[in-house]
């Protein structure tokens, strides 16, 4: 019950009270005494009443008052409260937008970043793909012996364009015994025409190399070590032809692999090789082989000029005698223009030395008598000579 229902109780109360002593009033002039002090009471609990009313009343609009103040109160800390949480909702809300924003420009970068490695990808996809299928064409390549011969004729060929001149060598030429050579070297005797053979056994290599277990590549080895003695030989026979080539013939081996596995694991293969003067060779050593060979071509071609070095140091030499003695006749003009300048001072210090003389006589100019009676002197009686 609030204080407004206690108002309206308590002015119900003032007014039964209000009643009551009317009621008693009217009595106590009927009958006196006990109840006019009863009147009293009522009297002064009706003035009680009224008081308590008064102040129930006054408590009420206090009540009220402070009940407007505190829903006033409470209106300014709920727009407060308000206020706050907008504010706290605006900067939550900004906040999650940047991060959104930075979250979403995060993604934007890390996709683009898994686009291009995705590109990056595809890209090495697609070369693995070229690669495997220039492995497959290489390795169909290498299983056709023709082929085979052909890529380790082209880069034997490539090697000795590059080194030696045109005039050394020649492809594919015919021996006299009917055998046709990848290559020759043409060299002045000794040692003459080198064969060069650009073939080699490459599938019992190829078997060396996937040997699974010891016994396939004890066969293989032994299958390896078979095949290119028997090349060697082959070698030996149809590129040796006394008379007509060198003693020795190369076999090129186009992958330094082989080359490396002959020596390191066959030797005795690479002896055979040397007892029948047919020496194995790879890119690396060929080139210096070649680079030796045209040393001795230079070294050869020097000495086929040599006379004409010779007969052109001779007719040097004519002609600088020839310019010895011109330098000597010019020598000997020299000497005689000396002379004949000498000459000319003298006649001239003469000439000088007489006309001094003529001066002084001009200047002391005699008496007519004394040059009449003055008879010439010998010398005076002839012109002068220059000399």
């Amino acid at each position: 019950m609030d204080l407004g229902e206690l108002a309206l109780l308590a002015a119900a109360t003032a007014i039964a009270v209000v009643s009551l002593f009317a009621v008693l009033r009217a009595n106590r002039t009927q009958a006196g005494g006990p109840l006019t002090q009863l009147a009293d009471t009522a009297a002064k609990l009706a003035e009680t009443q009224t008081l308590l009313a008064g102040r129930l009343s006054q408590m009420a609009e206090g009540q009220a008052a402070a009940q407007a103040r505190m829903g006033e109160q409470l209106q300014n800390q709920e727009r407060a409260v308000t206020k706050m949480l907008e504010e706290r909702l605006a900067d939550v809300t900004r906040r999650i937008g940047e991060n959104l924003q930075k979250t979403s420009d995060k993604s934007t970068e890390t996709m683009g970043q898994l686009q291009e490695r995705l590109a990056v990808i595809d890209a090495a996809q697609k070369n693995m793909a070229d690669m495997s299928a220039e492995v497959v064409s290489l390795q169909n390549i290498l299983s056709n012996k023709q082929a085979r011969g052909a890529i380790g004729q082209t880069q034997m060929e490539d090697l000795v364009r590059n080194i030696l001149p045109p005039s050394a060598y020649e492809f594919q030429a015919t021996l006299s015994n009917g055998k046709r050579a990848d290559c020759v070297i043409r060299l002045p005797n000794p040692p003459g025409l080198i064969a060069v053979d650009s073939k080699y056994p490459h599938e019992a290599f190829m078997m060396l190399v996937n040997a699974a277990d010891e016994r396939a590549k004890t066969l293989a080895e032994a299958a390896f070590r078979s095949d290119v003695t028997k090349h060697i030989r082959d070698i030996h026979e149809k590129y040796i032809i006394p008379g007509e080539t060198s003693d020795s013939a190369i076999m090129f081996v186009p992958a330094e692999s082989v080359f490396a596995e002959l020596h390191d694991r066959f030797p005795e293969v690479v002896q055979e090789g040397f007892r029948r003067r047919v020496y194995i060779v790879s890119p690396t050593t060929l080139m210096a082989t070649l680079n030796t060979v045209r040393a001795v071509l230079k070294d050869a071609r020097m000495r086929e000029q040599a006379h004409i070095i010779q007969t052109e140091i001779g007719k040097m030499m004519e002609d600088v005698k020839r310019l010895d003695k011109r330098v000597e006749a010019l020598s000997t003009h020299f000497d005689q223009a000396q002379k004949d300048v000498k000459e000319i001072r003298t006649s001239t210090e003469k000439i000088i030395k007489r006309g001094d003389g003529i001066e002084n006589i001009q200047l002391e100019a005699p008496t007519v008598e004394a040059a009449v009676e003055r008879p010439l002197a010998e010398d005076e009686k002839q012109p002068p000579r220059l000399q």
